[in-house]
């Protein structure tokens, strides 16, 4: 005797009374309602959010028998949020894989019940008088993993698919007054096997619930197409409806519709179908065209929409319903290799986006998409891949009306089996339903593109399937699945995390026309993102090449508390669960709290849509070159100012440039040769902002910026010995002792250090400098891309524990005003005789002004370092940081585009950059000189010779490298300096390229030079680190 499958077992059983899928959309009494289309104003929509009572079992085992029956007393139960994921309510716990499975995958489809948790809801709802005699249907937005549905004790259903809404008709159940509803919701399903992706596994009614209520005679669906046409000047509106009886009598119905533009004015005659007779039960087919004469086209940069309102009318034209949608004139197209959106190429600057909120989890509020959509558009992105599954409409609503490219992915993933169940026919209804029922879903909205097959699941016949059907329904758009490589059902190649040389080398083979794309790329676990430049340079430069996304929008970590109440983001591991995939989650261009990390102010520069060239920058004359599409720049004002040394000393403004897409204009700035300061330096920067608000930024907001170094030089002043007070030394066995007039430097002997710099009596060191080759490693330093991580390799040279064995320390005097002290060094970790040579010559002038010359030697030791500088801690109260360099964020020298070199002032907490797992961060580039100084101006002036890289902490190194989250960082009120000759590049190897060559850093023979001096805020730092000081 076989025994039945589970339903939630049994790959063949994806739905049970489910609704067939429909686009989004809802029905209106009258005309005006449906032209102002917000779905909440209509009388026969209501939602069901709120709070539910809730039962939370460990196993399906374990859960309550017939708690559906109306008369069962809940009101021991725990209340819940609908939506929200169960276990960021305090039930169970939540779990992070990547590629495994949150289970072994040993009997497919079956699913283990000794882990699968259960949710039982309940909730009841009265319905209004309105809605007697209507069909009322409910909507499920979203549920995780698998749920039955009953109401007043009778099972209406059956759905899963984590990401797509389920329908089901409540009609025959009803009752006059109270109606009890309940779910149980299963965690894990054969469904599971399908949705294998790098996220958080949370389980629950997630999304919105909601009542509507339909007329028996109904537009069931209907699919808008507005492809361009005469030379893409006008639109063609293409309406094919669905015309549903669910009545007991035949009917006869017309369809009408009618196009509005933003203002609210029609623009074309109203559309009418002939009458047509619909029996009991029966579904009729109606299409609708018309012409439109010079629409305002649809793009990502001019998201233009119109509002088409379909009105269903009795025999006698008395209204029975009305729909609504906002559709976009666009023309979708791949031709000799390119991306053509309304006949022009285009290239998707994109970017990957999971749905994630750190306090409920998959349950993201409409505020949260709102945020995502702004910051992505104020950063020039200009296209999102919902990975790997269909989002919430009101997201595709938003990037219908803000303007993205969409990636519409289908909900499948098989990553922990790969292709076996993409070979195996039990799993093509299932395969299939998963696209067909996207694209049903999603068809009508302007900003969709393209349809995704999923995501890293093989490749094998039930994908060829999947894009066959894409292929026959939707003709408009290009299919995309990475996995497929150069099957010929895909119509884009795509691959992720390749090198820049290889994703060149994949866009021009000649025996493929196809364009290529990057679905992931650039992987932003951490502190990384280098290399973005050479990739968008890439996507710019190369044929055929029509972008990337990169992988991907927002650390998923989730707020936690530890014992002490502090708050962190938590990852992987963290909430017991096993197994796990620890912070491989972390990867996001912002923080859990949507707070932009440094590397998307990168690639918000890279991807500017203004490009300024230098013709001859004497005479102020630039060419401005436009890189939008489709928009002109005459919305943006244009503004300049010169800088000396970062201070604005001319500015000015040009008049509005109407600059068509990818024409350039040469132009002339009002500005004037300024009498030169010895040792100055000038800087053109000029500014690309918002004339006018946008719905994604306010007037004012900086789209685009560059910066130039004017040709104006004039020699700094060198200090003469004249000038300076006379030095005195005292030597003991212990110390050396060096006094100014209003300053003393004091070397220890044992130490090798500088152990003391006093300046008006007041202590400004903590702890002299020491040669430091270590950073706090980086997500990507751990990354593997050699036969072991970077990080691994130079723990084991020992770079992190090295001890410094003093050879020598001696002084010379130099003269009345300058005083030499040679420090001589071997370093090496403990445990081993291999190590390095250091030489530090520190020449102490009668200014002040203390010349550090650090000679570096690898002597047999050969190997790529971290970092390569001095380390120094400040005495606490030294708090406040400016410098003059590149700023205002972190800056490396593989990601350093977007720091333009200037003058900055902060805290020195204001340079921490809380990434979720502490590791290197702060850092500055192209540092002339930095100060960090008490609030009266006391403290330490650094310069370099000619750069430094700089950063400063109230963490130390050790600390940001033992602590695995924020909350086990302490606070030192002393400040850790790094001055640094360099430090290697951040490259991307947590996941894909290491750092490229040149910006790696080897070990090798090293000279560098850094000028130390007290300041007191009598003299203006600047001015002071002008000052060149005699060669001793």
């Amino acid at each position: 005797m076989l025994l039945k499958k589970n339903d939630w077992e049994n790959p063949r059983v994806t739905g049970i009374n489910r609704q067939p899928m429909h686009v989004t959309s809802m029905a209106y009494p009258t005309l005006d309602l449906a032209v102002q289309g917000v779905a909440e104003n209509s009388p026969w929509v209501r939602s069901l959010n709120g709070e539910w009572r809730f039962h939370w079992s460990p196993t399906p085992e374990d859960a309550p028998e017939a708690f559906y029956l109306p008369d069962v007393d809940d009101s021991t139960w725990d209340l819940i949020a609908v939506p929200s994921n169960w276990q960021m309510q305090g039930h169970g716990y939540p779990q992070y894989v990547n590629v495994q499975y949150p289970f072994p995958p040993d009997e497919v489809p079956n699913v283990p019940h000794d882990t699968n948790e259960v949710g039982s809801y309940r909730t009841s709802f009265e319905l209004d008088d309105s809605w007697v005699g209507r069909r009322v249907m409910i909507v499920f937005g979203g549920v995780e993993a698998a749920f039955y549905l009953w109401l007043n004790g009778e099972c209406v259903g059956y759905s899963q698919d984590s990401r797509l809404p389920a329908e089901f008709d409540l009609t025959p159940y009803l009752r006059q007054g109270s109606n009890t509803l309940a779910a149980r919701v299963y965690r894990w399903s054969d469904g599971t096997y399908l949705e294998d992706q790098d996220h958080w596994r949370l389980a629950g009614i997630y999304r919105d619930v909601y009542l509507c209520a339909l007329p028996h005679l109904h537009v069931r669906d209907y699919t808008v197409r507005t492809p361009l046409v005469a030379g893409y000047s006008d639109g063609r509106l293409e309406i094919d409806a669905d015309l549903l009886n669910a009545g007991e009598h035949g009917a006869q119905v017309q369809l009408k519709a009618h196009l509005y533009d933003n203002r609210g004015v029609e623009v074309i005659p109203e559309l009418a179908a002939s009458v047509t007779w619909l029996e009991p039960g029966q579904e009729s087919h109606v299409q609708l065209t018309a012409l439109v004469k010079s629409p305002d086209r649809w793009t990502a940069e001019t998201p233009n929409l119109y509002r088409l309102v379909l009105e269903l009318c009795d025999v006698v034209g008395d209204l029975i319903e009305t729909q609504s949608t906002l559709v976009g004139f666009r023309t979708v197209e791949l031709r000799d290799g390119h991306l053509l959106i309304n006949g022009t190429s285009v290239l998707l600057l994109g970017v990957n986006r999971h749905d994630h909120d750190p306090l409920q989890g998959k349950a993201v509020s409409r505020e949260a998409m709102l945020a995502d959509i702004q910051l992505m558009k104020q950063h020039n992105i200009n296209a999102v891949r919902t990975s790997h599954y269909p989002n919430d409409p009101y997201w595709l609503d938003l990037c219908d009306r803000y303007g993205l490219y969409v990636i519409d992915e289908a909900n499948l993933e098989t990553h922990g089996v790969w292709d076996k169940l993409s070979r195996d026919p039990e799993w093509q209804h299932a395969f299939l339903e998963r696209v067909t029922r996207m694209v049903e879903r999603d068809k009508n909205h302007a900003s969709v593109i393209c349809w995704s097959l999923g995501n890293e699941s093989g490749h094998g016949p039930n994908h060829e399937a999947m894009a066959n059907w894409v292929h026959q329904n939707d003709p408009t758009r290009f299919v995309h699945y990475e996995s497929a490589g150069r099957e010929p059902y895909v119509d884009v190649v795509s691959t992720m995390y390749p090198t820049v040389e290889r994703i060149i080398e994949m866009a021009t083979v000649p025996d493929d026309p196809r364009p290529v794309m990057m679905c992931e790329y650039a992987h932003a676990m951490g502190n990384s993102c280098g290399n973005l430049r050479e990739y968008v340079d890439a996507i710019r430069a190369t044929d055929r090449l029509i972008g990337g996304f990169i992988w991907d929008w927002i650390d998923q970590g989730l707020a936690k508390a530890d014992e002490q109440g502090r708050i962190f983001y938590a990852y992987g591991g963290d909430f017991g669960d096993v197994p796990n995939d620890r912070n491989f989650c972390i990867n996001g261009l912002i923080g859990p709290d949507r707070a932009p990390h440094p590397a998307l102010i990168e690639y918000q520069y890279l991807i500017q849509p203004v490009v300024v060239q230098a013709v001859d920058l004497e005479a102020g004359q630039i060419r401005i070159t436009n890189r939008y599409d489709f928009a002109s720049l005459a919305g943006l004002d244009i503004t300049w100012t010169l800088e000396e040394d970062g201070v604005s000393i001319q500015s000015g403004s040009l008049a509005p440039l109407d600059i068509e897409p990818g024409e350039s204009q040469e132009v002339r700035l009002d500005l004037t040769r300024p009498d030169l300061v010895p040792g100055a330096e000038y800087w053109l920067n000029l500014v690309f902002a918002l004339k006018e608000p946008a719905v994604w930024a306010g007037a004012g907001h900086v789209v685009a910026w560059e910066q130039f170094r004017m040709p104006w030089d004039a020699a700094a002043r060198t200090m003469r010995y004249a000038e300076m007070s006379p030095l005195s030394l005292e030597e003991s066995d212990e110390r050396l002792a060096i006094k100014g007039d209003d300053f003393s430097v004091t070397f220890d002997r044992a130490a090798g250090t500088m152990s003391s710099f006093q300046i008006h009596g007041r202590e400004i060191l903590d702890q002299g400098p020491r040669l430091n080759l270590w950073r706090a490693p980086t997500d990507n330093d751990m990354g593997r891309v050699h036969a072991a991580p970077m990080s691994e390799m130079w723990r084991v040279a020992g770079l992190d524990r090295l001890r410094h064995l003093v050879r020598e320390v001696s002084a010379s005097v130099l003269s009345d005003s300058a005083i030499r002290v040679i420090v001589r060094e071997w370093i090496s970790p403990p445990e081993t005789t291999t190590g390095f040579v250091c030489q530090q010559v520190y020449t102490v002038y009668g200014s002040g002004d203390v010349v550090i010359d650090v000679h570096f030697s690898p002597g047999h030791t050969r190997g790529l370092l971290p970092r390569l500088g001095l380390q120094l801690r400040l005495a606490p109260g030294l708090d406040e940081i400016t410098w003059f360099g590149r700023g205002p964020h972190e800056s490396y020298v593989d990601r350093l585009a977007s720091a333009s070199v200037g003058r900055y002032s902060g805290s020195v907490d204001g340079q921490y950059v809380p990434y979720v797992m502490p590791q290197e961060n702060g850092n500055k580039t192209d540092v002339r000189w930095v100060t960090l100084t008490d609030e009266r101006g006391l403290g330490l002036l650094a310069v370099g010779a000619p750069y430094l890289e700089v950063s400063a902490h109230h963490y130390t190194a050790a600390n940001l490298t033992a602590a695995q989250h924020t909350n086990e960082l302490v606070w030192q009120p002393s400040v850790t300096l790094n001055l640094d000759y360099r430090q290697s590049g951040l490259g991307g190897a947590s996941c894909g390229p290491g750092t490229r060559p040149e910006y790696l850093l080897p070990a090798q023979e090293t000279h560098f030079r850094v000028r130390l001096k007290g300041v007191d805020g009598e003299c203006a730092a600047d001015e002071l680190a002008r000052l060149a000081v005699p060669e001793a």
